[in-house]
């Protein structure tokens, strides 16, 4: 099996109650509410998603913009289905979808350019190879574009802390290593975590912002601590990674949100 294939069998499993977890989570709703925002600031005609999961942006966006076209791309199989069924009962007409990795936009959506490409939630984490990626999203994205893109960080010092306090050095420095198993401790997923220096050098595009997510903001998946927090204390620490979060301490949370710009060509 591929290692495509491996991460397509990953998230078809993912899909089950994919959707359920999330409405559970309202970390996850915030950050990707914030993810939305920032996304939306820039003009945009022609779209494209990498790794659109069961479809909660790029189906949002479509609906919000019906005067632009959005495309999006998904290595699993059940992930696009369920895509599909929420853009046929919207009776959506500027969106598209289909199974297949970076690698495949050209073949899958051939002669289209994009003024936008976005990546929430760090799907690019789990790529072949990072730098081809990079350079198959430089070819398709047009002049003047832009790309808004996430990918979960390699130090994320406040998870390392934790998990230590926890006495789970396992799960403290499992980032750290050239590979990752992922966030489940029970269902492995080999992805590669980056340092902000390492993406932007790879990018080959100039950086025009850049943030870091869950910083002090507990990440989405210590449930315990949002269930426990007081909700004022978890808008606080929300409040104070936002006044920090384009610093070099933003650089360690959870965690990066990139936006890198093609120069107009003459």
């Amino acid at each position: 099996m591929s290692y495509y294939d491996k991460v397509g069998t990953y998230y078809d499993k993912d899909a089950v109650d994919f959707e359920q977890r999330y409405h559970q989570n309202p970390a996850l709703q915030r950050i990707r509410q914030s993810f939305r925002q920032h996304t939306k600031s820039y003009d945009q005609n022609t779209v494209l998603e990498v790794g659109f999961g069961p479809g909660f942006d790029l189906v949002h966006f479509a609906e919000q913009f019906p005067q632009r076209k959005f495309y999006g791309i998904d290595i699993s199989a059940e992930m696009v289905r369920l895509t599909q069924e929420k853009i046929n009962q919207m009776g959506l007409k500027n969106a598209w979808v289909a199974k297949g990795s970076v690698e495949d936009i050209k073949v899958l959506f051939p002669d289209v350019q994009f003024d936008m490409i976005y990546v929430f939630f760090g799907a690019l984490n789990t790529v072949n190879n990072l730098e081809g990626a990079f350079a198959d999203l430089r070819g398709v994205l047009s002049s003047g574009g832009r790309m808004v893109l996430t990918f979960v960080n390699k130090y994320y010092i406040a998870g390392t802390l934790i998990e230590l306090v926890k006495l789970k050095p396992k799960f403290a420095f499992a980032r750290w290593k050239k590979v990752w198993g992922g966030y489940s401790p029970t269902n492995y997923l080999a992805s590669r975590c980056y340092s902000p220096s390492r993406i932007k050098e790879l990018a080959q595009l100039p950086c025009s912002y850049e943030r870091g997510f869950s910083i002090f903001y507990p990440a989405w998946y210590y449930h315990k601590f949002h269930k426990h927090l007081p909700n004022g204390l978890l808008h606080l620490l929300w409040q104070l990674d936002e006044s920090i979060a384009r610093t070099v301490l933003g650089n360690y949370g959870e965690y990066m949100l990139y936006t890198f710009e093609k120069e107009n060509e003459i």
